[in-house]
Formats: C-alpha cells, sequence, structure tokens
C-alpha cells in the first residue's frame, strides 16, 4: 500500500452527504475517494424523508436508483404527515403545499437506503474505502492530508485538492480542529427501535404518512412511528432526561430500556391504541444529547456537510434533507476552488444553508414550546396557511416566497395565537 496516496477531493463518510457529494463531483469528472469506518448496510434512523430531498438527490443522479429498488426494500410511499394529541388529530398533505416541487417521497429503512447511494456513488467511479477510519488531520497545508488506519491496523496518508467532512454524528473535522460548539437546545434523549406494527387497515392510521403523536400528560415529549411498506415501523419517543426518569429509566441493556419504553407507552392510551397489536421483536438503543453545532461550517480548503455542521432534532425529520441540501451547496463552491477562483465560503455556503435551517429551528423551538402544537391541531387554519406549512413540512425551508419563512418564530407566535383565541382574521392576512 502506497503510505502518501493523492486524489481530487477526499469525503470522511459515506452516508446521504458524501454520497450525493461524491456522485456530484463525479459529474463533474473530478476523482473522488470517500473514507467510511463502518461497513454498509448499517442501522440508522432518520428514516422518514422529505419531498424537497428528491429535488436534490435527482441533481446528483441517485433518485433512480432508490426508486428502482422500492418494492425490494419495501421504502414506503409518503405524502404527509399526521399528528395524535389525545383525541386530537390532524394532518397535512404534501402535494397541497405552497411551494413548487414534489409532494412524495419515501419511508426508508436506513440501512438500505445508505448503502443504495454509496453504492451508485461507487459505481459511478466513487473510491470507497469501507472499515477505514481517520485518525489525523492536518488543514493547515494548501492542500489537506488525512492519516486514515485500515482494519488490519495499517496507516496511510491521503492527501486532496479539498476536504469534505460528511461524518454525520461522527463530527470528525469538529472534533480533530476544535470546531464544536455547544447547541442552545436542551438535552434531549431519544428511545427507538423497529417493530413489527400489526396495524392493518385501521382507519384511525394512514401508511402513507409518519405519525407523530404528542405525550398528553407532557407536550415536550413526543413519539414518531415511521411505517414501512411490509408491516413494520420504525418507532421511537423523544423527551428531556426528567421526563424519562419518571418511567425509572434504565438504559443498561437492551431489555431495560425496552421496559421503560413499554412503560411509557402505557401512559398514552391514543397511541397504545393505534399500536394494540404491536410486537417488539427488535434490540432497543438510545441516543441522547444529539444536538450539536459548530464554529463554522468551512475553511480555505475543507467544508463540513449534514450533521457533521449542524443537527437539530428529529421531530420534521430535516436531517436528510438538510445534508442533501449542503452537498448541492458545497459542489459547486469545490469545484471553483479547486479550478482556482475566490469563493467566500461564509457567503455562498454557510449563510445560505443556516438560512434554512434557522427556518427548521425555529418550527422545532415553536413545537417544543407548544406554539407550533396549537397551530397543528387548530381547526382554526384557512387553506393558504396550511399550504404554507405543509411546504415546511416538506422540507422547503429555502423557499423565500414562503410568507411563514420570514422573521419565522415571530410569524409562528402570531398564527398560535390566532389559533389559540380566534382573533381577528387581519392579524393572519398580514403573515401572508
Amino acid at each position: 500500500m502506497d503510505l502518501l496516496q493523492y486524489t481530487d477531493v477526499v469525503i470522511i463518510g459515506a452516508g446521504p452527504s458524501g454520497s450525493s457529494a461524491a456522485a456530484l463531483l463525479r459529474q463533474k469528472g473530478y476523482a473522488v475517494m470517500i473514507i467510511e469506518k463502518q461497513h454498509f448496510p448499517r442501522f440508522s434512523i432518520g428514516e422518514s424523508l422529505l419531498p424537497q430531498s428528491m429535488v436534490f438527490l435527482e441533481e446528483a443522479g441517485l433518485l433512480e436508483t432508490v426508486r428502482d429498488h422500492v418494492e425490494e426494500y419495501a421504502f414506503q410511499f409518503k405524502n404527509g404527515a399526521a399528528f395524535l394529541r389525545g383525541k386530537q388529530r390532524s394532518f397535512y398533505n404534501f402535494t397541497e403545499k405552497f411551494t413548487d416541487g414534489p409532494g412524495t417521497t419515501w419511508q426508508v429503512r436506513r440501512a438500505h437506503f445508505d448503502h443504495l447511494l454509496a453504492s451508485e456513488a461507487a459505481n459511478k467511479g466513487t473510491d470507497i474505502r469501507f472499515g477505514h477510519e481517520v485518525v489525523a488531520v492536518n488543514v493547515a497545508v494548501t492542500q489537506p492530508v488525512l492519516t486514515v488506519s485500515n482494519e488490519a491496523g495499517e496507516q496511510y496518508q491521503i492527501q486532496a485538492k479539498f476536504l469534505l467532512d460528511a461524518s454525520g454524528f461522527g463530527r470528525i473535522l469538529p472534533k480533530f480542529l476544535d470546531l464544536e460548539s455547544p447547541s442552545d437546545f436542551p438535552v434531549r434523549r431519544a428511545i427507538f427501535t423497529h417493530i413489527e406494527d400489526g396495524i392493518l387497515d385501521d382507519p384511525e392510521f394512514d401508511r402513507e404518512k409518519i405519525l407523530i403523536s404528542v405525550h398528553e400528560k407532557d407536550h415536550r415529549a413526543w413519539y414518531w412511528l415511521i411505517p414501512f411498506a411490509d408491516g413494520r415501523s420504525s418507532f421511537g419517543i423523544v423527551a428531556e432526561q426528567d421526563f424519562f426518569d419518571q418511567y425509572q429509566f434504565d438504559d443498561t441493556t437492551s431489555e431495560t430500556l425496552l421496559a421503560t419504553f413499554k412503560r411509557i407507552l402505557a401512559d398514552e392510551p391514543s397511541l397504545s391504541h393505534v399500536l394494540r397489536q404491536m410486537k417488539f421483536d427488535t434490540p432497543v438503543r438510545t441516543l441522547v444529547g444529539y444536538s450539536a453545532n459548530v464554529k463554522q461550517l468551512a475553511g480555505q480548503n475543507f467544508a463540513l456537510l449534514g450533521n457533521a455542521g449542524e443537527f437539530l432534532d428529529p421531530v420534521f425529520s430535516s436531517g436528510v434533507t438538510i445534508a442533501l441540501k449542503s452537498s448541492s451547496l458545497a459542489v459547486p463552491l469545490v469545484d471553483r476552488t479547486i479550478r482556482g477562483e475566490a469563493v467566500n465560503w461564509m457567503d455562498e455556503y454557510e449563510k445560505p444553508l443556516r438560512k434554512g435551517i434557522k427556518v427548521f429551528r425555529a418550527y422545532v423551538e415553536a413545537w417544543y414550546d407548544g406554539e407550533f402544537q396549537d397551530v397543528v391541531f387548530s381547526n382554526n387554519q384557512n387553506d393558504k396557511i396550511r399550504r404554507m406549512i405543509a411546504s415546511l413540512l416538506a422540507g422547503y425551508a429555502w423557499d423565500d416566497a414562503n410568507p411563514i419563512h420570514r422573521n419565522a418564530r415571530q410569524r409562528l407566535s402570531t398564527l398560535a395565537e390566532y389559533c389559540r383565541e380566534e382573533v381577528s382574521q387581519e392579524k393572519v392576512v398580514e403573515m401572508e
């Protein structure tokens, strides 16, 4: 093995942002290498895609390979989001949205989905090295250098014209380059698994929509139920630690986590009824303190993609969409950088990417504050407002034409007031 190897662009991580970036770079003729610590397929959550992501998958030439495997991998057609809080029910149809673009997508097992994207990136000429780990990084030189270790313990170095970090929660560059910045979100925990959901022809459940359920006794706690096309679902609950402690939280083993999960579900009658025939048959896992941020998203010869830069919260399934958007924004700038053009990464990458993330953030904050929940479960919404909200829930957070994206937090507060108190229609008209 050569101790020093060369490529045009090296990417850390073969998840959606890394694979899509590689595919886009291959379209431009660059030699691309991906270093991936794990072997695919591997388990991951974040299974509910948003329609906006279809635009980025098509741009990268990856949509067809996903579409070709829908039946084989039981990817579930998805056209919206449904909400449950006690006896209250609500839903949004993504085809009835304010923003132009796809209104449907799929709910996918990420093990299969991520493997498909990586395999197609490899088919397009990307050199993907599974089971290889980045152990050192040097970006202080004109062309960054990675030190990589393979599973035999052998080390080698890769020098590239540009480095992209798509390592997700591994957050390789933020750790090596001291870029990590504390998230200002409260520390939350997720407990999750895959289940046999046992939901057959239930008029109260639509398999074509993700179901987000609010815990009736604590609106800060919520469940996701993401159905696949074969009678199985991804199932999880998110809350702050004090909520879990009420239920004798124990994460010693998968079995003790399952016992905690069952106690919490039993205290939620409406969702328990929906899942009355479910079977837990897969190990239960947990993540805590997953929200993350960084001081900067790019430097002179590197950039951070997707969750390696910032992760908000799973509540609106924005992770994959943000990951794919980051690749779509970054690759043209990488191309220009390599060709010797001046690129202002702050103005052309970080600010545009964070603009949409800021919109998602406003809705996440409003969800946990209860304001957006009051909007979602209100019957006091006109059709135009519903379409604007549907666009956001479908992932179109970068649509400047959507009025509720401007000063999103303030506008959500106004909308929540309208929904709670049925104030004058003029207030809502002002938002439009």
